[in-house]
């Protein structure tokens, strides 16, 4: 049996009832996890290093910075687990500094991305164990025991991911990572704040156009992946500041009455119609703060950068 070709049909699978469910509500949405295909994750890393997208280079900064302090805070033997993997780069600084860490846990849902992780980690820290992980983050991932026993878990989970979840749904992340890291265990987590309106929207929508080809790749991954018809030309990216929730909203908005035919299913569209594709929120320390105690965690150290911008929480289940 090929379980590649198999793993990869129930992704589509699963990828195709999303969209599909998602498209049938009244306000039309696809879960943001699906922007990141090859070539979205190509685009984000691209993202990364615009001018107007300040939280990466602030993140890093914040490590930089505050890393040894964090370090010995951890301790040594740490089992780091990174769900959502990403390019790496703050994965790696974190395991330099870390005193004689065991092991690293890269989770992914991309099979490919995964291998990426895990070339990457082995050319980096060959000495280290990589116990990799095809799966979602957001749903329960039973963590591989390694040949050397970890002192204690943590779980890195930076870039402000946290915010593309809705309070409730970040709290039962929060939860489940609390459950991941066990007892004695740790979470270190970006969290972007609140700050000017105008600063946070040119985040989100940069004069190169660079996120906005971002948000309209989804059309094209459905169209590949799903035998869809979508026009991108006939949509256009928007990232509005919602200050009533504190998130950015990006949304795909139809620049006419249309009508997309994905497999066998057709939806319309009316001029103006938005398909909302990723929520961004943005928290005062003292409002993620918050968010951990409802998640039976306690926040015992927190860094942030000189202008206040954004912030890394080390917390702890209760």
């Amino acid at each position: 049996m090929d379980h590649h070709a198999t793993r990869v049909r129930r992704e589509t699978r699963t990828f195709r009832d999303d969209v599909l469910k998602g498209l049938r509500r009244p306000l039309k949405s696809i879960p943001s996890k699906y922007l990141y295909d090859a070539r979205g994750s190509r685009l984000f890393e691209e993202i990364c290093r615009l001018d107007e997208y300040y939280l990466t280079r602030t993140e890093l900064e914040i490590l930089r910075v505050h890393l040894t302090e964090m370090a010995h805070i951890v301790g040594p033997g740490a089992r780091v687990i990174e769900p959502g993997a990403g390019s790496g780069i703050k994965t790696e600084l974190l395991l330099d500094r870390l005193i004689d860490p065991v092991a690293v846990v890269p989770i992914e849902l991309s099979e490919q991305a995964l291998s990426a992780a895990v070339e990457r980690l082995t050319r980096r820290f060959p000495w280290l164990e990589i116990l990799p992980v095809a799966a979602d983050f957001t749903e329960p991932i039973d963590v591989l025991e390694g040949s050397r026993p970890a002192r204690r878990n943590l779980v890195f989970f930076p870039g402000s991911t946290i915010g593309n979840f809705l309070p409730e749904e970040a709290i039962r992340l929060l939860r489940a990572m609390g459950a991941s890291a066990g007892p004695g265990g740790a979470i270190l987590v970006g969290v972007d704040f609140k700050k000017d309106v105008r600063i946070l929207e040119r985040a989100y929508d940069d004069a190169s156009g660079v996120t906005a080809e971002f948000n309209l790749n989804l059309l094209r991954r459905i169209n590949r992946e799903l035998r869809a018809d979508f026009r991108p030309d006939r949509f256009r990216h928007v990232a509005p500041y919602d200050p009533a929730h504190g998130r950015i909203e990006m949304r795909l908005v139809s620049t006419s009455g249309q009508r997309v035919r994905i497999g066998d299913d057709d939806f319309e569209f009316l001029p103006d119609e938005p398909i909302l594709t990723e929520l961004c929120h943005k928290y005062e320390p003292e409002e993620f703060e918050a968010l951990c105690r409802s998640a039976g965690l306690e926040v015992i150290r927190g860094w942030s950068d000189g202008a206040g911008w954004y912030g890394l929480f080390l917390c702890v289940p209760r």
